[in-house]
């Protein structure tokens, strides 16, 4: 399971113009006056711009992901104040949580196991640490103008997403619900906002690099229609819109007043 700099450059400000801008400051409250922030699956460091400056300048960060180049990346971010940690995401027992004050994730949770947020729910209640989980991908794809197989792309690809990404079957588009409602029965106070993308003719690049990930995804699933499908929307991209849904989750801990 990895992502690309170049992918992750290119959804970033998609990214940062879909996130639920309530949940986010409310995020930014419950880490506290001196914030000590775990991200999960940091990438290149995407949240930490994000959430940053909503941040007080003494914000701390251990930024968590298993590729050592990205965390490379990462870590230029807040010099001297933030830790990079290269961590396999089974290993929930090994998170530096010591002193955390707000774990976050972006786009990660629809590439996990129901078992895997359960266990992290687990831990999360234990330490009493809330948990901000941004850009879960939900299912939903829109397309104008529309094309005959768009419905039959969206199925196929929403099938691949529920394959294994290295922890065991994911949830793919059910992360959103699956998690909120996993937070709950963990006795965690949930809150969700939508956050989807909303990608123009001017974000072509984009379109063109997420239309041809979702052709492959659904190919690899058996769909034969699915390259020339891609085909004809990268061509389009420079005069189409598109909508991809994503949900954002923020879990505040038993006990949080």
């Amino acid at each position: 399971m990895g992502f690309s700099a170049e992918w992750l450059g290119l959804r970033e400000p998609a990214d940062m113009a879909a996130r639920d801008a309530t949940l986010m400051a409310q995020a930014a409250v419950l880490a506290g006056p001196d914030p000590v922030v775990l991200d999960l699956g940091c990438g290149t460091g995407s949240t930490l711009r994000t959430l940053g400056p909503h941040l007080p300048d003494n914000a701390r960060w251990h930024l968590v992901d298993n590729d050592p180049a990205l965390l490379e990346r990462a870590a230029t971010e807040a010099p001297g104040r933030a830790t990079v940690h290269q961590l396999d995401l089974r290993d929930l027992e090994g998170l530096p949580l010591n002193g955390v004050t707000l774990v976050t994730a972006s786009a990660l949770l629809d590439l996990m196991p129901a078992n895997w947020i359960a266990a992290l729910a687990t831990r999360l209640a234990d330490a009493g640490v809330p948990f901000y989980a941004a850009l879960s991908y939900d299912g939903i794809m829109t397309w104008d103008p529309a094309l005959p197989r768009d419905a039959d792309i969206t199925r196929a690809f929403n099938d691949h997403q529920r394959g294994d990404k290295g922890l065991g079957p994911a949830l793919g588009p059910d992360a959103a619900v699956t998690a909120t409602q996993i937070f709950r029965d963990a006795g965690f106070d949930v809150h969700t906002g939508q956050s989807p993308w909303r990608i123009g003719p001017d974000q072509a690049p984009l379109h063109r690099a997420l239309v041809q990930g979702i052709a492959e995804a659904a190919s690899e699933t058996g769909l034969s229609v699915a390259t020339d499908w891609g085909r004809s929307r990268i061509a389009m991209a420079g005069d189409s819109r598109c909508l991809i849904g994503h949900h954002d989750m923020l879990a505040l801990p038993p006990g949080t007043a």
